[in-house]
């Protein structure tokens, strides 16, 4: 079971994969050497990891080695590099987005050198996958990088961040709802976790991420035009979320909510009140729904200048955040849960526990 929206705002495309880089004893779309360099000094030497998360929004890599039933993170960088930027009314990955997003992933390959990393994956997510150029661009990025990108289908993306998240919910008896607001797709994944390791009962992904749906509304002066524009977003997410809504279970007597993306990390942040971004504080932090709703809400109604004064949103995300609150209140009408768990953690860490053997879902 599971299904994908209508790509309502992009042309409808399916690019064809690059061709593979130098062979190496790596599975598909795993990576190996050539990313390490120099001898290796032997087996007792920590063997490293590396997952990399090219999003339409943020390009994200995370490089650690394994340590007991989980791993200890060695290096990590985040970048937002808006590759999908003008996607949605052009149907293909702009210049600049792919200039701005090649510059990020040679910082990466760089880390992945210097870290001498054993095992690695790198995917890509929604906009390589609506762009018309989006096969042009992951070759260009092998031959100019050396990391070879793969194109993930949606639903392998909803489960690797469920494997990367699935810790943090909440115990329970019934099923579990977890979401990854993106920037051009959002990801509803119902999980049974009555086992060791979550069971995937039912996924939906939705082709409105905060890059898309903000292209698509696009901003208002005035604060009822704000109002009246947030309202709509609100609405085209909900058609969007209506087949899958119709097929959730009925009569849970405690929903449990389970959020990772930038959206529920940056609005636990504002409703800390911190003065900057903390990790340590936000992941794993339980808030209650009405205090998201609260602050989505609040937003909606502030000007670009006003949200960009609060310090965990700033310039870089004050015109995204209130589509990301959109979705994110849609959701929350969808699985009405008094509390909303929130997992700085996703995708990366579901790749790097495959790439260990630690498990799958």
């Amino acid at each position: 079971m599971g299904d994908q929206s209508p790509r309502m705002p992009y042309r409808q495309s399916s690019p064809a994969r690059p061709a593979s880089g130098p062979k190496t004893n790596a599975k598909p779309g795993q990576s190996a050497a050539p990313l390490a360099t120099g001898p290796r000094k032997g087996w007792s030497e920590p063997r490293h990891y590396a997952a990399l998360d090219l999003g339409t929004n943020n390009c994200r890599l995370l490089i650690a080695r394994p340590q007991g039933d989980g791993f200890a993170v060695v290096d990590a960088f985040s970048r937002i590099v808006r590759l999908g930027e003008g996607l949605a009314a052009t149907g293909r990955l702009s210049d600049a987005a792919i200039e701005r997003t090649l510059s990020a992933l040679k910082v990466c390959a760089d880390k992945l050198k210097r870290r001498n990393v054993l095992l690695s994956r790198s995917v890509a997510t929604e906009a390589c996958r609506r762009a018309d150029n989006g096969a042009a661009f992951i070759a260009r990025a092998l031959e100019e990088t050396g990391i070879h990108l793969d194109i993930i289908t949606a639903e392998e993306e909803a489960r690797l961040a469920v494997l990367g998240c699935h810790a943090l919910i909440e115990p329970g008896e019934d099923p579990a709802l977890v979401f990854d607001i993106g920037g051009g797709s959002t990801e509803l994944v119902l999980v049974d976790t009555s086992g060791e390791v979550p069971r995937v009962l039912d996924w939906h992904s939705a082709p409105w991420g905060v890059v898309s749906l903000t292209e698509h509304i696009g901003y208002a002066q005035s604060r009822q035009g704000r109002l009246d524009a947030y309202a709509r977003m609100r609405d085209i997410v909900r058609e969007s979320f209506a087949g899958f809504a119709a097929r959730l279970p009925r009569g849970i007597d405690r929903p449990r909510l389970l959020g990772t993306s930038g959206t529920v990390t940056t609005l636990a942040s504002v409703h800390l009140g911190l003065s900057r971004y903390d990790r340590a504080e936000v992941d794993g932090l339980i808030v209650p729904a009405s205090s998201m709703r609260k602050i989505s809400t609040d937003l909606a109604g502030m000007d670009l200048a006003e949200r960009a004064t609060l310090p965990c949103i700033g310039t870089e995300r004050a015109d995204l955040v209130v589509a990301g609150c959109a979705i994110l209140e849609t959701i929350m009408d969808l699985w009405p849960a008094e509390r909303l768990g929130v997992a700085d953690r996703g995708i990366r860490e579901g790749i790097l526990r495959r790439l260990m053997g630690k498990e799958r879902v």
